[in-house]
């Protein structure tokens, strides 16, 4: 797996997807696109196909390697939507993303395996599953047989209760394992392509065990997976600092920079030019250091 380098000199990612050759570089910004109307943050915002391609082209501008694109709200004690409302609402925005901006690179945010291969269809490159691959039992050998990378997520519970009571002997521990058995059964299923993990934050776990969790990054990194942090505008930010959502990008940026400091290779953000910004700052401040300690 590639080492997180600095803001001039980053190590590139080379991912595969379905025989197209793409190159990320790291650390990288991964563009939320919510195509809902009840995300914690932005749902309803992007709804029409001009809102969509508009906010599209302000992520590609701005720095976004990949477009996160979700038809279903996660947050906690959502609502599940059908499948087929989900792909009725993924459908035309996949095309449209695939028609206007040809070279973009296209995540699908889902935990069906059904919408993963329809979404691979219409120009998806990976896809982001918050589920981890537990929620459809299909998942494992579809991602395998799609030939793509993917975005293993780990949630204890599901949307709709996952916030009520979470337990955990160890968070960063258990975590950990949860990964290593999932690893398995996906490199079982003839998976070849990279797994980027994603610790969940925010899904099923108390402030404490979110904080735990970022402040110890770098365990995931022995899974030789790259670490993705999804860390945007979350009410980990909120109760600490009682805000808002809206109001949570300067709480957002401290932790993706404390994310960056502990082997964070990825940022799913809504904002993506302060990510990126965050990134270059990291990425001379380590290389400044580094450079200094060896002369």
């Amino acid at each position: 797996m590639p080492q997180i380098k600095d803001g001039e000199n980053r190590a590139v990612l080379k991912l595969k997807s379905s025989g197209r050759a793409i190159d990320v570089e790291l650390p990288a910004v991964m563009g939320i696109l919510n195509i809902t109307s009840d995300s914690f943050y932005d749902g309803g915002k992007y709804r029409s196909e001009k809102s969509i391609l508009t906010q599209v082209e302000r992520m590609l501008a701005e720095g976004a390697s990949i477009i996160d694109a979700g038809a279903v709200s996660t947050r906690p004690g959502a609502v599940e939507l059908p499948e087929a409302e989900e792909w009725n609402r993924l459908e035309p925005v996949l095309k449209a993303i695939r028609l206007h901006f040809p070279t973009a690179v296209l995540s699908v945010d889902t935990y069906r395996s059904r919408v993963a291969e329809r979404s691979v269809g219409e120009g998806a490159q990976l896809i982001n599953d918050i589920s981890g691959g537990t929620f459809d039992d299909r998942m494992p050998k579809t991602i395998a047989g799609l030939n793509i990378p993917y975005i293993m997520m780990h949630i204890q519970g599901k949307p709709q209760d996952m916030q009520l009571n979470p337990l955990y002997y160890d968070v960063v521990k258990d975590v950990k394992k949860f990964f290593e058995e999932q690893i398995r059964i996906f490199r079982n299923q003839g998976m070849k392509e990279h797994i980027i993990i994603d610790p969940g934050f925010g899904f099923g776990k108390t402030l404490a065990h979110n904080y735990l969790l970022l402040g110890n990054l770098k365990v995931f990194r022995e899974l030789g997976c790259p670490v993705m942090a999804g860390l945007s505008r979350k009410s980990m930010i909120n109760k600490v600092l009682e805000t808002k959502p809206d109001a949570a990008l300067n709480g957002t940026t401290v932790l993706h920079a404390i994310a960056l400091m502990n082997g964070a290779d990825f940022l799913r953000v809504h904002d993506v030019k302060e990510a990126v910004e965050a990134i270059r700052l990291v990425g001379f401040y380590q290389k400044t250091n580094e450079d200094f300690y060896k002369s």
